[in-house]
């Protein structure tokens, strides 16, 4: 049983809240491909989720696949949101769209929004794809995972159900 727990713990510590979680989402007003402006405001009490992709990545087309999945179960309990960056443009994303069947919007950033919540600093300039925010009703970033190994699951796998239900709280 003690190796059990042990286990159980080791598996739970893998998605522990990422280093950019646990604050506030940062706030912003994006365009989609027809001009239409998403703010994340307007969600306030859903649980959002966040992507920050590229078209030409793989593990970013494997994610919005998953992505796709998540939408169709969760309904309209949960947003899904994804940001893209230039080089992308609107017939990259036109045709991410198409090939992937993605139903939810995406959003044209020209790096500030990925900046702040990647962080990002002159001395830190860094910003990695896809990466998956998971904010909750009140706009609190409550977990975030960039594409690894670890996180395998969460972008290719079910391992992100897990994660949106315990945002959702129980079932009523």
């Amino acid at each position: 049983m003690r190796v059990l727990s042990v286990l159980l713990l080791a598996a739970l510590s893998v998605f522990a809240a990422g280093n950019l979680s646990n604050r506030r989402a940062p706030g912003f007003s994006l365009p989609d491909s027809q001009f239409r402006q998403y703010d994340l405001a307007d969600y306030r009490g859903k649980v959002v989720l966040l992507e920050i992709m590229r078209t030409s990545c793989p593990s970013c087309q494997k994610l919005a696949v998953t992505l796709e999945r998540v939408r169709a179960k969760y309904g309209n309990k949960i947003q899904v949101l994804t940001i893209v960056n230039p080089p992308d443009t609107q017939a990259t994303v036109a045709q991410f769209a198409s090939t992937f069947g993605v139903k939810t919007p995406v959003l044209f950033d020209s790096g500030q929004v990925a900046a702040s919540y990647f962080r990002a600093t002159p001395q830190n300039p860094s910003v990695h794809v896809p990466h998956l925010f998971l904010i909750d009703g009140n706009g609190m970033i409550r977990n975030d995972f960039g594409y690894s190994d670890a996180t395998k699951s969460i972008f290719e796998g079910d391992a992100l159900y897990a994660e949106i239900d315990r945002l959702l709280g129980p079932a009523k």
